[in-house]
């Protein structure tokens, strides 16, 4: 084994020599690289799921289709030496923990060499890598994969009857698990863990047998809650909660114990008095553990995903081909943790969340995303504009100074509304923040918008007299014939990308005159009109350029 181990150590390609070569990153550095890896919320995320690859030699209904997914050309995967790249930029940042996914990651091609290089990051700070693997065909192979590096196993094992195994997987091979498990807790693994995923009425009932494993062996049961992934059927009523099953538990083990929780863990583990092992919960639909995330995740074809339940996705992929700088991918990293929302959405939306694998409204009538890998990307920049018709009350109410105190005695109707309105802060002000937001969750708010690394959005909101002259940026974009006050919104988004930013700009126009109505309704509720809304201006792509006052 030690010839092997030599062996692979001598294959390693030029990135890891001259990563090997770089020197150390001071602390200073370190900090200042881990603020790209901390989100809004202040969670620091130091766990980083790696896909290898799209492909899996099974067929679980819970992961995919029945009828399989389109997977991705070859050359759009991240190659070794661009997994190796941005898993040092990771882990330079603070990434002390890495997992090799998939698909089933056993299937790719030069595993043994990704692990091998992956554990020459321990200089910098790797702890641990981790892989989860159906175990169909890694028995045989796990003795030189921990020579080169493999530190933890977790083994996705739903059922021990082989006849359900053939059912929720679609193929044979519950012997060879089984073999792969024998052998994981045989070596010098520092974990072995086994992943049950509970679907009611089919494996539910076997969830005091997989408790029982973890009796004469050092093995870490985890039970996790049927989640909903496009095209996995996913019923509400299949799910069994975590609570449900502990009670279950409990009737045969009531003297089970609470097992003190490891920081950011995602199991809620519990021990029995005398068993080796241990069973645990991952509750991601009955109860959330998004508080305590620090999990980032990068797919095989080279994605950033900030969280399993959203659709949002930026590529990395595309910088490094571009030839992008550490400190660009870093900012790149750093835009799409700081979109991390607090938490993913509840079990009565979940299932309806555009995810992986993508869709979109193809011939056959279903929802499908515009596949936009071919195209180079190029400067975006599209301008939209709007209008929101005011009275003249609320036109005054915008324009005026803005009181230092308002009229608290006020009895006059009128006055009583403008000092409510007043309260809620500058209309404009407020609602140009809320078009700036508007544009970066635009993907969020219609579905089949690519998610886009925004690098400039600029709002402005005018109020226009029915004398004044139209704005020149919006002749074609005003009424001030029929003698109304009003607002105009106009916003300019741009970015570097694939797709354009039409929908961005639209999107903040109508969220900003939205919230002015917000603002005003207190004095204008019944008066004011939006309209108007319209691109009036873009540059960038394929179809090139347009103005629509040229």
């Amino acid at each position: 084994m030690s010839q092997i181990k030599k062996c692979f150590r001598t294959t390693v390609g030029s990135t890891l020599r001259w990563f090997a070569t770089s020197s150390a990153p001071s602390p200073s550095s370190v900090q200042l690289r881990a603020q790209h890896l901390t989100d809004s919320f202040h969670r620091r995320h130091n766990y980083l799921r790696i896909s290898l690859t799209e492909r899996c030699n099974l067929r679980c209904f819970y992961c995919m289709p029945s009828e399989g997914v389109d997977l991705s050309p070859d050359g759009k995967l991240l190659t070794n030496d661009e997994i190796l790249r941005l898993a040092t930029l990771f882990v330079k940042s603070g990434v002390t923990k890495i997992r090799l996914t998939g698909g089933e990651p056993t299937v790719r091609k030069g595993i043994a060499d990704i692990i091998s290089n992956l554990n020459g990051l321990k200089q910098y700070g790797l702890k641990s890598i981790g892989m989860t693997s159906n175990g169909l065909a890694l028995h045989r192979r796990l003795p030189q994969l921990i020579d080169n590096g493999l530190t933890h196993l977790n083994l996705s094992l739903d059922t021990l009857d082989p006849f359900k195994f053939e059912l929720i997987t679609r193929r044979r091979g519950h012997e060879a698990v089984l073999k792969t498990l024998e052998a994981a807790l045989a070596s010098s693994l520092a974990s072995v863990k086994v992943n049950v995923v509970v679907i009611k009425d089919l494996n539910d009932s076997e969830v005091l047998d997989f408790v029982e494993m973890s009796k004469d062996q050092p093995i870490s049961v985890r039970f996790i809650e049927f989640m909903p992934f496009t095209g996995n059927k996913w019923d509400q009523k299949k799910m069994v909660p975590s609570s449900e099953l502990l009670k279950r538990i409990q009737v045969r083990h009531a003297n089970a114990q609470r097992a003190p929780d490891e920081l950011n863990d995602t199991a809620r583990s519990w021990t029995i008095p005398g068993y080796k092992g241990n069973f645990g919960f991952i509750s991601s639909m009955s109860d959330h553990f998004c508080a305590s995330c620090n999990r980032l995740r990068l797919t095989a074809d080279g994605q950033i995903k900030v969280c399993l339940f959203d659709a949002t996705e930026v590529s990395l992929r595309d910088k490094l081909r571009m030839g992008a700088s550490d400190e660009e991918l870093l900012e790149t990293i750093g835009l799409a943790v700081s979109g991390k929302k607090e938490k993913h959405a509840g079990m009565q939306d979940i299932d309806v969340t555009t995810n992986r694998p993508m869709i979109l409204i193809d011939e056959h009538g279903r929802a499908s995303m515009v596949d936009v890998s071919d195209k180079q990307p190029t400067k975006r920049t599209a301008t939209a504009s709007g209008r929101i018709y005011i009275p003249q009350i609320a036109y005054n109410l915008v324009t005026s100074s803005y009181p230092l105190e308002e009229a608290k005695n006020a009895t006059n109707p009128e006055d009583v509304a403008i000092a409510k309105a007043r309260r809620k802060g500058d209309t404009l002000t407020v609602a140009q923040l809320a078009a700036i937001m508007g544009a970066k969750a635009t993907p969020s708010l219609i579905p089949l918008c690519h998610p886009l690394a925004l690098s400039k959005i600029d709002v402005t909101l005018m109020p226009e007299q029915p004398s004044e002259q139209p704005h020149p940026a919006s002749a074609q974009n005003t009424d001030t014939a029929d003698g109304r006050h009003s607002i105009l919104c106009t916003a300019t988004v741009t970015c570097e990308g694939k797709t354009g930013v039409e929908m961005e700009a639209l999107t903040a126009v109508s969220v900003g005159l939205l919230t002015v109505w917000d603002m005003l309704k207190a004095v204008a509720g019944k008066e004011m009109e939006i309209g108007k809304i319209m691109v009036t201006r873009k540059s960038g792509g394929r179809s090139g350029d347009f103005d629509r006052h040229c």
